[in-house]
């Protein structure tokens, strides 16, 4: 209980910017002296035919899988040179003629030398995202309801939520959904030095690689709290930091939105390349979520998963 209220509390501070200011062996078929010449060019041919499809049959998958290589080459004196102030984001509600965050479109300039997203260059995709801080009881019927509208998203996870839920996880990696990562302990990122932000990520990286056989390459700084430093930090690492373009006060259990309003802002607020924070603790996102998805394609839009 202590550890939910914990990361509850976190959140609620987290969110709280965006109304003010997350045998290849295939042996080669025998030949004799006398058919050899004759037999070559076949030979050669069948045997790379059945290489290729051993190869995509029995390897495809873990090729597919992503990959973490680092994405810039800085020093840690570099690094340590870069700006490391605190900013906790925040997009505002001024949008332009596309229906995007005018604040969080000017904020992505700024974060994207560093693979900082905050909206992805798409006309009609939208991306779900879930933050996974603690179980309350509702990522079952989240899972239920995008394996029946046929959609994959991102659930992104603290260590304490990966520790205890190894079921749900499981679940959502044989579903074909995309997992993040939210921090080790929740920490925000730009509190800390080099070497505890690396463990902060890398500790939850090997986690679950170690334990569900799954690279993450995506990073949500908690608390939605960055600095040039902790991104370069993160990518770095060879991870992409992924903001969001849409959120709201969903995160408070004991506060949740009516499901109709609920429904009004959120459905209302999509666009295309949009990043849609989701907190799976809110009951009322578990009630809403098949009908906003079916508002989001209703108005032309492809729910997927990042290409990048």
């Amino acid at each position: 209980m202590r550890t939910k209220q914990i990361i509850a509390a976190a959140c609620a501070i987290c969110v709280l910017p965006l109304y003010g200011c997350t045998d290849n062996n295939i042996p080669a078929p025998e030949t004799s002296p006398m058919t050899a010449e004759t037999t070559t060019e076949a030979t050669t041919e069948e045997t790379t035919s059945a290489t290729v499809e051993t190869i995509t049959e029995a390897e495809q998958a873990d090729a597919d899988a992503p990959r973490l290589i680092p994405l810039n080459t800085l020093t840690n004196e570099e690094i340590e040179a870069l700006d490391g102030t605190c900013k906790d984001y925040g997009m505002g509600r001024q949008v332009d003629e596309n229906n995007r965050p005018i604040g969080g479109l000017m904020i992505q300039e700024e974060i994207a030398p560093y693979s900082g997203n905050i909206i992805l260059d798409s006309d009609n995709e939208i991306y779900l995202t879930f933050d996974q801080g603690y179980e309350n009881g509702y990522t079952a019927k989240i899972l239920d309801t995008l394996k029946e509208k046929d959609v994959k998203a991102i659930f992104f996870l603290t260590g304490d939520y990966a520790e205890r839920n190894a079921e749900l996880v499981q679940r959502m990696l044989d579903e074909g959904h995309v997992l993040g990562n939210h921090g080790l302990k929740h920490e925000s990122l730009p509190t800390l030095s080099i070497e505890a932000a690396e463990n902060e990520i890398m500790a939850l990286h090997n986690y679950v690689k170690d334990n569900f056989g799954y690279e993450m390459t995506y990073f949500r700084p908690p608390c939605g709290q960055y600095s040039e430093r902790s991104l370069a930090i993160a990518q770095r690492l060879g991870y992409k930091t992924f903001l969001w373009s849409f959120a709201y006060a969903d995160w408070d259990v004991n506060n949740q939105p009516d499901t109709e309003e609920a429904f009004e802002r959120v459905s209302t607020a999509a666009h295309g390349g949009e990043i849609c924070l989701l907190h799976s603790v809110s009951s009322t996102n578990a009630e809403i979520l098949g009908r906003v998805i079916d508002s989001m394609r209703e108005q032309g839009f492809t729910l997927t998963t990042p290409k990048i």
